[in-house]
């Protein structure tokens, strides 16, 4: 008798077990779904063509590719309409972007002064490399980044999704509840924590979309003649409008306080001369407005003047005023489907996602 109660509470609990995990499973795949419908997929990404990069996130070549076999691209399709920064793209709005942050709220039992709790929420500024923002809302009043001198009835929390090198993982996402649960109790706050399947398989796409989206193009001068002399190519380069940067980086800027592209000779600092100058554009964290590809494309041109170069792509092959012309408008194509996923290039979502 005691074992046929033994063997069938035994089996009763494996089929409980087996239903728990196959529950759990079909929370996961209908999460995915819900997940691959708002990352619809858009058209082919014209930078990642074959031909033009081994991989996503590295650098292309300013040359064309036959065929059009390139992979589909998962990105955004809308960004919800909340007040934690929908438009955080615009300069000035919050620190909280919905579209690429996990937005937690922080209810509070009365209203907190910000002098109060900014202490304790500086104590948590970052999960592994991803940024931590926190946002109030005055009382009766808008919502802003906490300041001293505001009185907030509720507060938010925002860790951004992914990076150009990572998306959040399970473990900084368990670092990140533990630790802002004790930031709560500490400000006398209660945070509703997402469900850890549903933002993980959001920060995976997003960080999809910015792996498919690093594009990163290249043009390069070489000498005709003799190396330039670095001291000379120096005169040259301040000549042309370039800046240099505390880490010896040649910058040309965009007269806003960033730059539009930047310029390596190729060499360490303590060589003497270099035959190859590179010119390179960090696509998706220049907006189209500024023409960034125009700009180098004209710089190399008349550094090709200036130096007795060539323009060439990395393998040494000439680069025509027409092949240039042909991905102008690749890139203008690039930055069109950038717009559509609602991460324009330059715009601060872009650059926080691709810093």
């Amino acid at each position: 008798m005691m074992n046929d109660l033994y063997l069938s509470l035994t089996a009763a609990g494996g089929v409980l077990i087996v239903g728990v995990l196959a529950y759990n499973k079909w929370q996961e795949i209908k999460t995915r779904k819900s997940v691959e419908r708002a990352f619809a997929n858009n058209p082919d990404d014209v930078l990642m063509q074959p031909g033009q990069a081994g991989h996503a996130g590295g650098r292309y070549e300013p040359n064309l590719a036959d065929g059009d076999d390139s992979a589909p691209v998962d990105a955004p399709a809308h960004a919800p309409a909340t007040s934690t920064g929908a438009n955080a793209n615009k300069t000035g709005e919050l620190p909280i972007d919905s579209l690429i942050d996990c937005v937690i709220p922080l209810n509070v039992e009365s209203a907190l002064r910000g002098e109060k709790i900014l202490p304790i929420l500086q104590s948590f500024r970052y999960v592994g490399n991803k940024p931590v923002h926190y946002i109030g809302q005055r009382v009766k009043g808008a919502w802003e980044p906490i300041a001293h001198g505001g009185l907030y009835s509720a507060l938010k929390v925002g860790v951004q999704m992914a990076s150009r090198s990572t998306a959040l993982n399970e473990l900084e996402y368990s670092e990140l509840v533990t630790r802002l649960r004790q930031v709560a109790d500490d400000i006398g706050a209660e945070p509703e924590i997402p469900d850890m399947i549903d933002v993980m398989a959001r920060a995976r796409s997003l960080h999809q979309f910015v792996a498919e989206h690093d594009a990163q193009l290249g043009i390069n001068l070489a000498s005709n003649g003799a190396p330039w002399a670095i001291n000379t190519l120096l005169i040259a380069l301040e000549k042309q409008g370039f800046d240099v940067r505390p880490d010896g980086r040649f910058v040309m800027p965009d007269g806003e306080g960033r730059f539009l592209f930047s310029l390596s000779t190729n060499v360490t600092v303590a060589a003497e001369t270099t035959s190859r100058l590179t010119l390179l554009l960090d696509v998706p964290c220049v907006s189209p407005e500024k023409d960034g590809f125009g700009a180098m494309a004209a710089c190399a041109r008349a550094l090709a003047q200036r130096l007795d170069a060539c323009i060439v792509d990395d393998g040494n092959q000439l680069l025509s005023d027409a092949a240039l012309a042909d991905i102008a408008a690749q890139v203008q194509s690039f930055y069109a489907e950038m717009s559509s996923s609602q991460i324009p290039a330059g715009s601060t979502r872009a650059l926080r996602l691709f810093n």
